[in-house]
């Protein structure tokens, strides 16, 4: 009987880069590799998260959830990104049926490891953290080795696929209110467990690169200590709405190890698509609402609005190798396509720089 790194070993067959994508502007195309190492980054700018399509915060059925994918794959988005924990096991699913049909050299897929899920009839339907309605499944914390390998068998088969090309291990950090007060024993445990072995599946050409799926920056800076990351997926961390942390503590010590960093929920969860929520708590913070006034009333003078120009700042940063927005159906994935393909002044930035409506160090596009 094949074990799971027999299993597992022949998906390095299928790790082509990207070649197909429609040309889109300059937005979609990939950053060079950065000479300091090389590192593998996703091909495109723009890819697309998979949160929404699992139901985060409402139900969203299943044609929906295929609009948005279809919509996405329409506009030459072709970095998409998933979980075992969105929807538990949800999100993967849905990406798995869209994908079948389609080249495995011709689009990018990174999921995550750190939660297993195990068979549950009890929870179907119910709500579990923000995910409206989930399958009869629950998640169990497993950040050691042979969690880890198990992972991605069993995110393999929810895919349909013989590969993946980046893996994350998601949510080991301080804010994760499920992990209680074991976030420091989770963390030890991923440092002898999940780094080495995702990095020996990187040297085995299993997969093209790994790091963290994580809301603050304390873990992803622990990686870069403990191990060697390739590419830190930060959500919420740098948006429009807040960046200086990340761009003080997280960019300098990703730049100087030649690693990237792919930007999560670029609008903080909707907030700046206009939704009553911010990040994934839901909470708005003081002062949020008024910041997100005066931002939509300079886009505004310019002509366009701050869905575009949130967008356009998150991917800026040269250290941001691509920023991942979700979308619940096929109108907010094609406004997030074409949002990136709008071209915004430099007045603009320069009118926000003055305003201290962004940090003076942040970069901002070139036109």
């Amino acid at each position: 009987m094949p074990t799971r790194r027999h299993l597992l070993a022949g998906a390095a067959a299928g790790a082509a880069i990207l070649s197909a994508a429609p040309a889109l502007g300059q937005l979609y195309r990939p950053l060079p590799s950065n000479p300091a190492g090389g590192r593998y980054r996703p091909p495109g700018r723009l890819g697309m998260g998979g949160t929404q399509v699992a139901g985060n915060f409402v139900v969203t059925g299943d044609e929906q959830a295929a609009s948005a994918l279809q919509a996405s794959w329409d506009n030459g988005v072709r970095y998409y990104d998933t979980s075992p924990w969105y929807g538990l096991g949800l999100s993967e699913r849905r990406f798995g049926a869209f994908f079948h049909d389609k080249p495995r050299d011709e689009f990018v897929i990174s999921t995550k490891v750190g939660r297993l899920l195990v068979p549950d009839q009890k929870v179907a339907g119910t709500k579990v953290g923000n995910w409206a309605e989930v399958p009869p499944f629950r998640h169990v914390y497993d950040y050691t080795a042979e969690g880890t390998r198990r992972s991605i068998e069993d995110s393999l088969q929810r895919l349909g696929l013989a590969s993946l090309d980046i893996v994350f291990i998601h949510d080991l950090s301080p804010d994760n209110g499920d992990m209680k007060d074991r976030y420091l024993d989770y963390l030890e445990q991923a440092k002898k467990g999940a780094m080495p072995e995702l990095t020996r599946m990187r040297e085995q050409g299993l997969i093209k690169a790994w790091g963290l799926g994580v809301n603050t920056l304390e873990p992803a800076l622990a990686a870069f200590e403990a191990a060697d990351p390739d590419i830190i997926l930060s959500a919420t961390q740098y948006s429009i709405m807040k960046h200086e942390d990340a761009l003080k503590r997280l960019m300098p010590v990703a730049k100087q190890r030649g690693a990237s960093v792919v930007v999560g929920a670029p609008l903080n969860a909707g907030f700046l698509a206009g939704k009553a929520r911010y990040d994934y708590a839901g909470k708005i913070p003081q002062g949020a609402l008024e910041k997100r006034e005066k931002l939509a009333a300079v886009a505004a003078r310019y002509g366009t609005d701050l869905r575009t120009v949130a967008l356009h700042f998150a991917n800026a940063n040269p250290t941001v190798s691509a920023i991942i927005p979700g979308a619940r159906d096929a109108r907010q994935a094609t406004e997030n396509a074409a949002s990136m393909r709008a071209t915004l002044p430099a007045a603009l930035w320069d009118e926000l720089r003055e305003a201290r409506l962004i940090s003076t160090d942040a970069p901002t596009p070139s036109v």
